[in-house]
């Protein structure tokens, strides 16, 4: 097989430059460091003190245990994403697409999460599958998660006491752009209507519409019931991370809640287009847990502890794995050109 086929352009098959990794190590380094100095002084002004004594709390076996759901969900959302590639016709296997999917997570603080696109990257070095062909991977996995997480909302409202009203239309919002991202007629649709309304990006518009076509492939209700349990199981674990967090920490305020507020947070925070929802998810989720009841000493330990072991280390196996994840690339890309 000769990859004379697939076009490439200029730059996009090069590892990123030392300047540019520099550039991203600075940006994520200054995200971290503006979102601990606004927990720090939510912390210096409920009362040192009583913030260090919540989490002094917590012993080291209690922090892996976080970490430990934290995994699961990575790795439930990586099967899932392995079941989306087969489907799609990918001939990856599980390793390789657990490593696609892991090393993106390295991208994850760019806005709108746009920098995991590299995932396609990959796939189209180790494939030779044109960024048309893979993207529908891409839409559906990040439909699926929006899916998931409005399931787990819904039903986080129907057990809650909480009295969260707002999280009812956003568990529908969720819903409606996870439906609309998995109907091929639909989308190409509104892809078609946006471009002739705004005139702009015909490309992306032809691209999204080449590759709404391709989600036939998961139209299966079999494929979308197992994709959406591995969603759900995933996401379920993170939030009961935040539960069993806030009794360690003397707060119970029911399990219900506790996934209701962490699933609020997170689609909240993608909601601003922060990169990863830095500052809208912990703003949110401090604010839900003061409506809980949950005093300051509290809520803002626990927020800085919950987003550390989830999203912070998902970042930090992302940026783990993303160097293997370049280099296996480039073999599999060379491997491609000798046959």
């Amino acid at each position: 097989m000769s990859m004379s086929s697939v076009s490439t352009p200029k730059g996009q098959e090069t590892g990123l430059s030392p300047a540019r990794r520099w550039r991203d190590v600075a940006i994520l380094a200054g995200l971290f460091g503006l979102v601990l100095l606004g927990l720090i002084a939510l912390a210096a002004a409920t009362g040192w003190q009583e913030t260090w004594a919540q989490l002094t709390k917590l012993t080291l076996l209690q922090l892996l245990a976080l970490l430990a759901l934290s995994l699961v969900n990575y790795f439930l959302r990586g099967l899932r994403w392995h079941v989306f590639a087969r489907s799609l016709g990918l001939r990856t296997g599980l390793i390789q697409n657990l490593r696609h999917f892991l090393g993106g997570f390295a991208m994850s603080v760019t806005p709108g999460r746009i920098g995991e696109l590299v995932r396609m990257r990959w796939i189209r070095r180790e494939t030779g599958w044109a960024f048309e062909r893979s993207a529908p991977l891409v839409l559906v996995d990040r439909a699926s998660d929006l899916a998931a997480m409005a399931v787990i909302l819904a039903g986080s409202v129907a057990f809650s006491a909480s009295g969260i009203t707002a999280a009812v239309p956003v568990a529908a919002l969720a819903l409606t752009a996870a439906f609309v991202a998995t109907r091929p007629r639909l989308l190409s649709g509104l892809a078609t209507v946006a471009h002739r309304l705004s005139g702009l990006w015909p490309r992306l518009f032809a691209r999204l519409r080449r590759a709404a076509k391709s989600l036939v492939a998961f139209s299966s209700l079999r494929l979308l019931a197992i994709t959406l349990t591995l969603g759900v199981l995933g996401w379920l674990a993170e939030g009961y991370a935040l539960h069993q967090l806030l009794l360690w920490l003397g707060a119970d305020i029911g399990l219900a809640s506790a996934l209701l507020i962490f699933t609020f947070s997170t689609l909240a925070g993608g909601l601003t287009g922060a990169p990863g929802g830095i500052g809208g998810a912990e703003i949110a989720m401090v604010a839900l847990l003061s409506m809980q009841g949950v005093e300051p000493e509290i809520s803002v330990p626990a927020t800085a502890v919950i987003r550390v072991t989830t999203l912070w280390f998902a970042i930090a196996i992302g940026l783990l794995v993303f160097p293997v994840a370049e280099r296996q690339s480039v073999k599999g890309r060379n491997d491609l050109e000798i046959c």
